[in-house]
This record gives structure tokens, sequence and C-alpha cells, in this order.
């Protein structure tokens, strides 16, 4: 019963947090690809996570899966800030 609330949360809580981002996307004026890419694979840790949890893969390339997709979320931040040119 525990394994079944937790999905139904975690599920829930990343449609919420989708519809939340891109509404602050859209109120930043940032558009593009490179800009989404930041929440596209924090959100990717935690599907990558759940699935883990279901078919019981929670091994080494579970980790492997979630550093990588840390480090380009990380990596993609850089695009995600409107820079502005004082002249």
């Amino acid at each position: 019963m525990t394994p079944v609330i937790l999905t139904i949360i975690t599920v829930t809580a990343l449609i919420v947090a989708t519809f939340i981002v891109f509404r602050k996307r859209k109120a930043a004026g940032l558009t593009g690809i490179k800009s989404a890419l930041t929440p596209v694979f924090l959100f990717l840790i935690a599907i990558v996570n759940l699935l883990a949890y279901w078919f019981d893969l929670m091994g080494m390339i579970n980790w492997v899966a979630m550093m990588v997709f840390l480090l380009l979320g990380a990596y993609f931040t850089k695009y995600s800030l409107k820079t502005e040119n004082k002249a």
C-alpha cells in the first residue's frame, strides 16, 4: 500500500511542478529548448528513481543515470538566466 501512495504523490508532484515551471518560464520570457533542459533533467531524476523503485533496479545504473542527469541539469542552468546588456 505504501509504494502505491508514494507513487501517486510523486506523480502528482511532478505534474504540478511541470505546470509551475512552464508558467514561470513563460512569465520570465524564457524561450527555447536550452533553457528548458535544466527542469527536464531534474524531472528525469525523479522519473528514473520511481521506475527503478518499481522495477527493483536500485543499483549502479540508477546511480550513474542520476549523476548524469544532475550534472547535465547543472550544466544547462547557464541558459536559464536572462542576461541584459547594459550599454
